[in-house]
């Protein structure tokens, strides 16, 4: 994927990240070589296999459900 110096401004714009136009010059390449890095890892098939929110499998601790007089 290619990206380009106005695309670069509006991503750091969103991010409310203050870029330099020297910056701005340089992190198209940087940019675009870290998405065709990315890139191959959707071709890989992840049928079956369920999301998970960690590495580690971990259950969350929660406090009981009780109504209290405030």
């Amino acid at each position: 994927m290619s990206v380009d110096e106005a695309t670069v401004r509006r991503i750091a714009h969103l991010a409310r990240i203050a870029v330099s136009d020297e910056e701005a010059h340089r992190l198209p390449g940087e940019l675009s070589a870290m998405l065709d890095w990315v890139e191959p890892l959707g071709e890989v098939d992840t049928t079956g296999v369920e999301p998970m929110t960690s590495v580690i499998p971990m259950v969350m601790k929660k406090r009981d459900d009780v109504v209290r007089d405030g």
